[in-house]
């Protein structure tokens, strides 16, 4: 679809994995992250306004699954810098067809791959290499009030995580099962 990216649908609907294009030589590679008039294409019509930066020191930790609500629901772009993440998106829109149902793709500097997370969607990552860095662009400010997260061994959801879940904060072991009460975030 671009020049410098080509966009893939995942399996569910709104959810994209973009390849980057870059230019290699000798001295190593070049490639962008992010373009608006690229992403504009998927529909991503919102500006970047907050950019964070993470450290994940050993394989196997697991960080997330989070997500904000309106107002502060946000679409996240993110990256790989250094080693290799299971990236993992789970639909947690109301009255979504694919409501609880999650996708996941490997990321890595080596293939190039980035997740565009929507809003509505719960993230979080499983370190496969230990010092794994991301970058996430964010379309919204991190807003606390308008916070939530869900268990990453939720068995409603059943993400494969493909190694032993390890390293969990508190704050993301302190979340409870979603049960059969919970409905989604409404947009």
């Amino acid at each position: 679809m671009s020049g410098r990216f080509t966009f893939k649908d995942s399996s569910i609907p709104g959810l994209y994995v973009a390849e980057r294009k870059g230019q290699e030589d000798q001295r190593g590679y070049f490639s962008r992250l992010f373009c608006l008039n690229d992403f504009g294409k998927i529909g991503m019509g919102k500006n970047i306004v907050q950019i964070n930066h993470s450290l994940t020191r050993e394989k196997g930790t697991v960080r997330g699954l989070h997500f904000q609500m309106p107002p502060h629901a946000e679409v996240k772009i993110i990256s790989c810098l250094q080693g290799e993440v299971f990236d993992v998106a789970v639909d947690i829109r109301m009255g979504s067809k694919t409501f609880l149902k999650w996708h996941a793709e490997k990321l890595s500097p080596g293939n190039r791959k980035t997740m565009i997370i929507p809003e509505g969607f719960a993230h979080g990552f499983q370190a496969l290499t230990d010092n794994c860095e991301l970058i996430y662009f964010h379309t919204d400010i991190y807003d606390p009030g308008c916070e939530g997260g869900l268990r990453v061994d939720d068995e409603r959801i059943g993400i494969q995580w493909p190694l032993p879940v390890a390293g969990l904060s508190d704050r993301d072991k302190s979340y409870p099962d979603i049960g059969h009460n919970f409905t989604g975030v409404n947009l």
